[in-house]
């Protein structure tokens, strides 16, 4: 969807547990924390780009990706960041909103917008290099965000072209990519498109399973394609949608029956009631949250070896789940737009004004 201030990308309407060498492959694993005793801490970025694209390595290594073209880097937990940003991306203003990282060293970026401006970059070398590997040449298409079900298998997702949502591949990590088929896509709702809020409305578990969110249609829904992204099926969530600036921002799987959905009405003011769903059959059915988030929320994650504890953050604060998604409360009051959790238990925050965060004990 296209991008606006407040960080969506409404199409036309206005204007992770993968393999072991794939995407936040953990680097040390360590026991789960206790969430009641934990906060989010903010880290130093030196910067006051917007991270949308935000991927979590491990504890201590993780990326960002955001406006005017900004990547940063750490590996010592945040204490430090570099700049690793591509310098044709600053120069020309990119919209990078979503990042999936390998390893610290690999990571594929995602620029969002109408025709030329989505493009994908890919560095094998902590950002010391990046090369552009995909440039849409279509201008009616416009890219959302991005996932890996490990370190050679990929897509990326456009708002709908031609009545569909369109699916882009990559069997090489990165390297090349080619657009899939359509025939398999369902057709889409009159105004529905994706939401480039967090890099979460696209999103896997597993060798093949992918979950693509939308919004701005009259109900907001989830799809679902075990084949990577060859055929799909759709599903209502409980989400409410009917208007462009409402539906599904993001969506997490732990695995590949049990699910999150979050989002709402992204406008400051905005009721967002509902604003949390969850499945325990991939996705082929939505239940609303008990107590949802009291707001708008455009990122979630899982919390690793935790059973049902999950993460939700949107820009008036972060929520938490201990049951699966039934019921959530609130964690923190600050602002983040997009979250993620590495297998070895680092969960990592990021959003406006350079802020990114790690959870830790207080």
């Amino acid at each position: 969807m296209r991008p606006l201030d407040v960080g969506i990308g409404m199409c036309a309407a206005i204007l992770a547990v993968g393999v072991l060498a794939g995407p936040a492959h953990a680097e040390e694993q360590g026991p789960a924390m206790d969430l009641r005793a934990a906060g989010w801490t903010l880290k130093e970025t030196g910067t006051t780009a917007r991270f949308r694209g935000l991927a979590a390595v491990s504890r201590t290594t993780a990326w960002v990706a955001g406006s005017k073209g900004t990547v940063l880097r750490t590996r010592d937990g945040g204490r430090s960041w570099q700049d690793v940003s591509p310098p044709g991306a600053v120069a020309e203003q990119l919209e990078l909103r979503d990042i999936e990282a390998f390893d610290a060293r690999r990571a594929v970026a995602l620029s969002i917008g109408e025709g030329e401006a989505s493009r994908v970059l890919r560095t094998e070398d902590g950002g010391a290099t990046w090369t552009e590997t995909f440039r849409n040449p279509d201008p009616r298409a416009f890219y959302d965000c991005l996932t890996f079900f490990d370190a050679r298998h990929g897509l990326a997702m456009s708002d709908p072209v031609d009545g569909k949502f369109r699916i882009l591949a990559t069997d090489d990590g990165g390297r090349h990519w080619r657009v899939l088929p359509g025939e398999g896509m369902p057709e889409a709702l009159p105004g529905e498109a994706g939401f480039a809020a967090s890099g979460q409305c696209l999103v896997s578990a597993g060798p093949r399973d992918v979950w693509l969110a939308t919004g701005g249609g009259a109900s907001a829904r989830v799809l679902h394609s075990e084949d990577r992204g060859r055929t799909w099926r759709v599903a209502e969530s409980t989400v409410p949608a009917g208007d462009p600036a409402r539906g599904v921002f993001a969506l997490a799987f732990r695995d590949r029956t049990r699910g999150l959905a979050v989002g709402g009405d992204y406008r400051a003011g905005q009721a967002s009631p509902q604003a949390a769903a969850v499945s325990s059959d991939g996705g082929r059915t939505w239940s609303g949250a008990t107590t949802p988030p009291s707001a708008y929320r455009s990122g979630a994650a899982w919390y690793p070896y935790s059973g049902g504890t999950a993460l939700a953050v949107g820009p008036t604060g972060t929520d938490m789940t201990t049951d699966g998604g039934r019921n959530w409360r609130p964690l923190d009051a600050g602002s983040f737009d997009t979250v993620d959790c590495a297998p070895d238990t680092g969960c990592w925050a990021a959003g406006e004004k350079g802020r990114v965060a790690r959870l830790e004990r207080r």
